[in-house]
């Protein structure tokens, strides 16, 4: 996982400095206009150690994540 930062330029987002491979699924978070996003030192800890862990492979993906929930039912 990654965080990229872009633009959007007519209509389209255009990503700064990076490329992403074509039919690449991506998520969009925007800010509401005067917003801000603040962490503590805590919380950026923990999202720097799960980033580390996706990289890592150490995830379940939604499918299995569903089946696993599913079988408990």
């Amino acid at each position: 996982m990654k965080i990229i930062t872009g633009t959007v330029q007519n209509g389209r987002i255009v990503v700064d400095g990076e490329s992403l491979r074509e039919g690449e699924k991506v998520t969009i978070l925007t800010r509401e206009d005067n917003e801000t996003f603040v962490v503590s030192p805590e919380e950026k800890r923990q999202l720097l150690e799960s980033i580390g862990q996706a990289d890592r492979g150490e995830f379940v993906d939604a499918d299995e994540l569903l089946r696993k929930l599913d079988e408990t039912n």
